[in-house]
């Protein structure tokens, strides 16, 4: 019994391992992706995430997604067909266009959906845990922060709808560290300046707040 844990065990690492390597695979390429690494992956990114976040804007979901299925369809029927008139015309055995993808496996295992789990778990569990200090004013700094940004978000709300913050935002996504490496001296410099401005307001709101909510925020 202890050799069949042992082993199972022994057993479940290597899948742990090379699902760990795997997320932190597809994150560094998400980074490389935001960051430039390779200009024309990261151009083809966002002019097709943009695309189709300007196409939900402007036609319905269902329209968006049937026109990206027969443009995919398109492209992958004519270049099938254009293979295999080649194929036939030299008379040679290449075999289908796309065996190497269709022979690529790309299930997920149990281990891969259980560690996605566990680490959605953990975010949800610091959500909640989160939400509950905030909006039971365990400390009255952070709940008048929270309100601060909720009353900003009500004058962004009535101003961009959902789809037009998600186009802004993957614009700033993309756009941001190429602005940043050209100009990474003085938006250091103006960020030092603002977070020392806010910090100072913080100071200065906790310095005016009663006493008992000082005791409490010291506990």
């Amino acid at each position: 019994m202890a050799d069949s844990t042992s082993s199972s065990s022994d057993s479940s690492s290597p899948n742990n391992v090379s699902t760990s390597s795997s997320l932190r695979d597809l994150s560094h390429s998400a980074l490389e992706l935001v960051h430039w690494k390779e200009p024309k992956k990261s151009a083809v990114a966002f002019g097709l995430s943009l695309l189709v976040l300007v196409s939900v804007a402007t036609l319905s979901v269902i329209s968006v997604v049937s026109y990206l299925l027969l443009t995919c369809l398109c492209i992958t029927i004519t270049f099938r067909v254009y293979k295999s008139v080649i194929q036939a015309v030299q008379k040679s055995d290449e075999g289908h266009p796309f065996r190497s993808l269709l022979d690529r496996d790309i299930s997920l295992s149990s281990e891969t959906v259980r560690q996605l789990a566990d680490q959605s778990l953990v975010h949800l569990n610091w959500f909640s845990n989160q939400t509950r200090r905030l909006l039971l004013v365990e400390d009255l700094v952070d709940s008048l922060k929270l309100a601060a940004g909720m009353w900003l978000m009500t004058y962004i709300g009535s101003i961009f709808n959902g789809l037009t913050i998600l186009i802004l935002a993957d614009v700033i996504f993309f756009t941001t560290p190429l602005i940043y490496q050209k100009k990474k001296t003085q938006i250091d410099h103006y960020m030092e300046v603002i977070r020392c401005r806010v910090e100072e307001s913080l100071q200065k709101l906790h310095n005016r707040l009663p006493g008992a909510v000082k005791r409490t925020k010291a506990d």
